[in-house]
């Protein structure tokens, strides 16, 4: 090498030592325990020198800022895990059978009208923005011997009532093997007869009754087209509804209420035509109207009288502690089918109240959690994943993990 280069690489390394050994000196010595922040680590002007950077990693601060890091990480882990199994623990106290009736809003009125409001829609295409059509059906899933109804009006852009003429409304069932089905005609009027309420409002109203027509044995969808036409234009709309022929259990006899281990129990009886899956829910209100909460029954039944049992759990009854007396409602069920469409063969609804129990105090029932094997296991392994953050933590500092809040309650 030539020696003037050597000289100048000593030169750089003597200045370099020197600099490094000013900054090292230059810094406040942390109490000893004292964690070290990251930021310490970073001269004033906030720029490290770089031919001191492999210095820093081995200096005595590294290990109190990878102490600091580590400890940050296992917080963390111990939030992440204890709100895991907090979480669960909650939401799991009432059974799957028995829930507040919030947590499920679609499910607080189920025969509520089906209502929609969309542009008119022209027959070979393309849409009229100024004209809106609105529409309602009663229901979508219906059990044998069952009506639905369907109405239609138009409005302009002020929601002012437009002339509206039904000109043709064919109802046929919905097929995908190529064979035909029976067509038949619904009649809708606007005079205040059948399924129209009111005469010459503009709405225009037809009902259909498949077990009354050629659709009495049809299983599945059934699509009804109404044509129908706005200021002399023409337009369409389409209603579908799920219909089940068949009847695979019909209730028999009055309903009972009943406490069972702490619990209330709506016991309604019913004769079972086909055995199998079924599943029952009901709607239950308090004293002032407000729902409450969704029992639901879902279990194997057999051919035969049977007693189909919705729970409303003590501790749910305790924890909200509703108004009492309780009143079932709104009780539709219907035997699962697997791997068909439709799914499902329905049962007839009990709509509206069923039964309205007695005035016994909330606190009278139980306060006990549900358990079950599933619910067991599951606390188990959150919990030893929880004890673990616990333990893990507390190795580097033990006072973190006595002032950390859980979030059971």
């Amino acid at each position: 090498m030539v020696p003037n280069k050597r000289v100048k690489i000593a030169a750089a390394l003597g200045v370099a030592a020197a600099v490094l050994g000013w900054w090292v000196v230059s810094r406040e010595a942390p109490e000893e325990g004292a964690p070290v922040q990251a930021a310490a680590a970073v001269p004033q002007s906030g720029h490290m020198p770089f031919f001191a950077a492999a210095a820093v990693q081995s200096a005595p601060g590294a290990a109190g800022t990878e102490r600091a890091v580590r400890i940050a990480q296992l917080k963390e882990q111990l939030a992440l895990t204890d709100h895991t199994y907090c979480s669960y623990k909650n939401n799991t106290r009432y059974p799957h059978s028995s829930r507040p009736i919030a947590e499920q809003p679609d499910q607080v009125y189920p025969n509520k009208q089906v209502t929609d409001t969309h542009p008119m829609r022209l027959d070979g295409g393309g849409v009229d923005r100024a004209i809106q059509i609105q529409t309602s059906q009663s229901r979508v899933f219906m059990a044998s011997g069952e009506t639905v109804e369907f109405s239609l009006r138009a409005v302009d852009s002020n929601g002012a009532p437009q002339p509206l003429v039904v000109t043709r409304a064919l109802a046929k069932g919905i097929v995908f093997n190529g064979r035909s089905t029976p067509t038949v005609v619904v009649p809708f009027a606007d005079d205040g007869t059948g399924a129209d309420a009111v005469a010459g409002d503009g709405a225009f109203s037809g009902a259909l009754a498949p077990a009354q027509s050629a659709l009495a044995t049809f299983n599945g969808t059934v699509r009804t087209i109404v044509s129908y036409s706005v200021n002399g234009r023409a337009g369409s709309v389409i209603f579908d509804i799920i219909y089940s022929p068949e009847l695979p259990a019909v209730w028999a006899g009055p309903p009972r209420e009943v406490n069972e281990n702490g619990s209330l129990v709506y016991v309604l009886k019913a004769n079972v035509r086909m055995a199998g899956r079924y599943i029952v829910t009901g709607r239950v209100d308090d004293a002032h109207g407000q729902p409450f909460a969704l029992a639901t029954f879902n279990d194997l039944l057999t051919t035969g009288p049977q007693e189909i049992r919705l729970l409303v759990f003590g501790k749910l009854l305790h924890d909200q502690k509703p108004a009492m007396p309780l009143t079932l409602r709104d009780v539709d069920g219907y035997l699962l089918k697997e791997n068909v469409d439709p799914d499902r063969a329905l049962m007839p609804r009990l709509q509206g109240k069923v039964l309205t129990g007695s005035s016994r105090s909330p606190s009278a029932y139980s306060d006990a959690e549900w358990q079950g094997e599933e619910r067991t296991r599951y606390i188990t392994e959150f919990g030893k994943d929880l004890q673990l953050a616990r333990s893990e933590l507390a190795k580097l500092d033990a006072g973190a993990v006595e002032n950390f809040q859980t979030e059971c309650r």
